[in-house]
């Protein structure tokens, strides 16, 4: 590496060291927050098993505030296939899952001046189909995701946080 490139490191990590979070426009606050629309889309909107598999890592762990930790991409995914294999295609989705605007932050993770990963925090809300079919609102909560990137330079949540959730009733 070339003395300019060691500089130039440098000062990129006491850029970020300094500012930490990243700007909206970063193009990795842009990755990832595409990466979040992906995941949750799988999740709540088209019950993508296959696309949560390569989202996550295999060791990966969910801690939930009100659900306890589940550990394991296998345990994870198979949660939501059980779920989504009972859901009526045909009805409207039964949960909505809703980013608070402006919200997401993203604050890169280095090792040895190289990036590796990234912590990711929001705040979400949730919306439920009540007995009438209408949608109405159940908790906003807090998430942190730990994304790491693969061997290949994919990005996946190894560590995922849900919690302060509260009623919005």
């Amino acid at each position: 590496m070339q003395k300019s490139n060691y500089i130039l490191a440098f000062l990129l990590m006491l850029f970020v060291g300094v500012n930490g979070q990243l700007q909206k426009e970063d193009p990795l606050h842009l990755e990832l927050e595409q990466k979040d629309k992906e995941l949750f889309r799988a999740a709540f909107d088209t019950c993508d098993t296959k696309v949560l598999e390569q989202l996550f890592t295999e060791d990966f762990e969910f801690y939930h505030d009100k659900g306890g930790l589940t550990e394991g991409r296998e345990t994870f995914v198979g949660r939501f296939a059980e779920g989504c294999a009972q859901r009526d295609r045909k009805a409207p989705q039964p949960a909505k899952r809703i980013l608070v605007p402006e919200s997401l932050e993203v604050y890169p993770l280095y090792r040895n001046g190289e990036l590796y990963g990234a912590i990711q925090h929001g705040i979400h809300t949730f919306e439920f189909l009540n007995e009438k079919g209408e949608y109405q609102k159940g908790d906003i909560a807090k998430f942190t995701h730990v994304w790491i990137k693969d061997e290949e330079g994919r990005w996946k949540v190894r560590r995922e946080l849900s919690y302060d959730h509260q009623s919005q009733q």
